[in-house]
């Protein structure tokens, strides 16, 4: 299947959004608490997939979530206390960029959980989340796919982009040789917590766009019927000309000086490894 262009998908994502503004006016109308946790792989897309869906939110309703490394603190706590705190209350969507499942995947593979923490958890998450659902959280839990070649392509631009860079670090780098590892925890993950009340969706993120587009889609269908009117509004005659700022203390600073820009400068080629080309 061919890769989806970008003015083909901005056409496709318009919609959509139209309806995940309405699905938020349909959450604030009715108080309902909307949870999704976005896993996968290092530069699966999780990102990408979460600003798909939060960018036309308000970010006073929606928020994201992406935890650093717990603290002293935190790692003497219980282990899902530290999440608990984030989730939504009436009328919010939260998106976790990872969530308590890094203790089945990341914590797992990379040696930062023991086997006894990680079976601990296995067990106990599918309570945990039965509780949140009982309590009527709406809980999505989203894993994006990728195959090791495209996880390569992108580790590669991330290094390559200065832009990137910061998405890279040595944790993604060692992954790369855990691939197979990873395949076999999110394997035992999905086999324990795969549950009626809370299903994994997994989505192939080998086509970014694509991916966001199915994700979205898929967590539209799975709400109830959201339709709510808008709030009517009257937009009436301001009266009288528009008025234009006027200052007095203190004056803007001037604009940018656009036309001193100078042409984008593409960086030469890496030089080759000593010993090659010659």
């Amino acid at each position: 299947m061919a890769k989806l262009k970008g003015k083909r998908y901005a056409e496709l994502l318009e919609p959509l959004e139209e309806e995940l503004v309405a699905m938020a006016r349909w959450a604030r109308a009715t108080g309902a608490r909307i949870c999704v946790l976005f896993e996968g792989r290092d530069t699966a897309g999780k990102g990408g997939a979460i600003k798909a869906v939060s960018a036309r939110l308000n970010p006073r309703q929606c928020r994201v979530v992406a935890l650093a490394k717990p603290t002293e603190a935190e790692r003497g706590q219980w282990y899902f206390q530290r999440f608990v705190a984030h989730l939504p209350g009436a009328g919010e969507i939260v998106l976790f960029d990872r969530s308590w499942y890094n203790r089945a995947g990341v914590e797992k593979v990379m040696g930062f959980a023991s086997e006894a923490e990680v079976a601990r958890f296995l067990e106990a998450a599918p309570v945990f989340e039965k509780q949140l659902v009982d309590d009527g959280v709406l809980l999505f839990k989203y894993w994006l796919t990728a195959d090791q070649v495209q996880q390569e392509k992108r580790l590669a631009e991330r290094l390559e982009d200065p832009l990137k860079r910061w998405k890279l670090s040595p944790i993604d780098l060692a992954a790369r040789e855990k691939y197979a590892a990873y395949t076999e925890a999110r394997e035992a993950m999905l086999a324990a917590t795969h549950t009626p009340h809370a299903p994994w969706t997994l989505v192939d993120f080998n086509d970014q766009k694509r991916g966001r587009l199915t994700l979205i889609r898929d967590l539209l269908d799975r709400l109830p019927d959201t339709h709510v009117e808008p709030e009517p509004l009257v937009f009436t005659p301001l009266g009288h000309e528009p008025l234009v700022e006027v200052f007095g203390v203190v004056q803007p600073i001037p604009p940018y000086p656009v036309s001193q820009i100078g042409p984008v400068v593409e960086p030469p080629p890496p030089a080759p490894p000593p010993g090659e080309g010659s």
